[in-house]
């Protein structure tokens, strides 16, 4: 199975504090649509910037896109 990271960038001298919150509804999104995921996680850069990230499969990539618009993407190995 392809597999593909999904990012969502926060910035701002909030973006730790939101970007957990997303984390947590993004985690409760994917119970709901019953996806399946490798890796859901967090990563805090700095105290103005962090991202959110699922890592799943690319054949879902269209259905993130239209419901839940990511930054941007990586391909994983």
């Amino acid at each position: 199975m392809k597999l593909i990271k999904l990012i969502w960038d926060f910035k701002g001298p909030s973006s730790n504090k939101t970007a957990e919150h997303f984390k947590s509804h993004l985690d409760q999104f994917l119970k709901i649509e019953n996806k399946t995921f490798s890796d859901l996680g967090l990563e805090i850069v700095n105290d103005f910037y962090s991202f959110v990230f699922v890592i799943t499969s690319i054949d879902d990539l269209n259905f993130f896109k239209e419901k839940l618009k990511p930054n941007r993407g990586q391909k994983v190995n």
